[in-house]
């Protein structure tokens, strides 16, 4: 027999688009309006909002789950997520994040924390084999 064939998970979204660009997303119970036209629209988000949000919600499910796993306390997580586009081609060049966690933790556990979450998340691995991804982890005393 050969090598083990790892485990795959399987992720679906859909959407559509109206003529004019009145876009609409569903994915696993999410179902949001989205930014499809030619241009921008400042009320809806776009591509690359639904990017950066992609990006926040693994850093914080990653948070909670490496609470468990380490274990970790803490009190609450919020994040920031920022986007840097290039033109010719258009593409994403760089993302930056701001995490914020409330824990009494030590320095080096935070540190820990942040290791983990750098290395062991899905969207956090893919977007940085992608482009440049910088960020900081804040601890603030809770």
């Amino acid at each position: 027999m050969g090598p083990e064939t790892p485990a795959v998970t399987t992720y679906f979204a859909k959407g559509d688009v109206r003529s004019g660009g009145e876009g609409h997303l569903e994915a696993h119970g999410l179902s949001t309006a989205f930014d499809g036209t030619a241009g921008r629209v400042e009320t809806l988000p776009g591509p690359a909002d639904v990017l950066c949000a992609a990006l926040s919600a693994c850093m914080l499910k990653n948070v909670e789950r490496f609470s468990r796993i380490l274990p970790f306390q803490y009190v609450s997580a919020t994040i920031e997520v920022s986007a840097e586009r290039e033109e010719a081609p258009p593409r994403i060049v760089r993302m930056h994040y701001r995490l914020r966690v409330v824990t009494a933790e030590p320095a080096h556990r935070v540190e820990l924390l942040h290791t983990n979450l750098r290395k062991f998340g899905t969207i956090t691995n893919t977007l940085g084999a992608a482009c440049e991804l910088t960020g900081e982890l804040e601890a603030v005393a809770g």
